[in-house]
């Protein structure tokens, strides 16, 4: 598979870099692999990088954004936080990612069983990590007006958290809204199964006859 250049970069739309997230993540299900030369694409990438994509998820061992969608070096932004929540530093990264950067696409993506929502569903605090969890708050909230639903607390948290961390890129960021806004830019939200390895697509942000 070849390693993004300035010009794969430039003529892939928002919505085709979603495909090809998409695309690797039914790879990674099927246990398939693109067929790649990481050293060649460690010297191909040595003079500057092109990545397609950022992708906002948790830190949890088990959800690498660049083995579940089947992606090399210089492919995506990878961000990561406990959570998958939005901070300033983190909307500087994607700003710097997309603007700068010229990636296409941002997906924020959520897992099943994930400890930092249940922690947040708990009411954790420890250190630093009351503050991060309080990012979380506002969806545990949501989900218990509510009420009942199929799915069991935790898991609706953290769909519910996934949907608005998303779109608080979006409010609190006016360069990103700017390029969404030209159709350069596009958004993404999913949860991946920690059980199946699929990323099921939950919510999806483009303008029409974008870039």
């Amino acid at each position: 598979m070849r390693t993004q250049t300035r010009e794969t970069q430039t003529h892939l739309t928002p919505e085709r870099a979603l495909e090809v997230l998409r695309d690797g993540n039914r790879r990674f299900v099927n246990n398939l692999r693109a067929n790649r030369n990481l050293l060649q694409q460690v010297n191909e990438t040595a003079s500057g990088q092109y990545p397609f994509a950022v992708v906002l998820s948790c830190i949890d061992s088990r959800t690498s954004a660049e083995l579940i969608f089947d992606q090399g070096l210089g492919d995506i932004f990878s961000v990561r936080i406990a959570g998958n929540v939005v901070n300033e530093d983190i909307l500087g990264s994607m700003e710097f990612a997309c603007k700068v950067a010229g990636s296409k696409l941002i997906v924020v993506l959520g897992h099943t069983r994930c400890g930092a929502i249940k922690g947040a569903c708990d009411g954790v605090e420890m250190g630093h990590l009351t503050g991060l969890l309080a990012k979380i708050g506002p969806s545990v909230q949501a989900v218990d007006r509510v009420g009942e639903a199929a799915l069991d607390r935790v898991e609706r948290v953290a769909v519910e958290n996934t949907r608005r961390q998303m779109r608080s890129i979006l409010e609190r960021s006016p360069i990103l809204e700017h390029l969404f806004a030209d159709g350069a830019l596009g958004f993404a939200c999913g949860i991946y199964s920690v059980d199946t390895g699929e990323v099921a697509l939950l919510d999806q942000q483009f303008q029409a006859g974008g870039s």
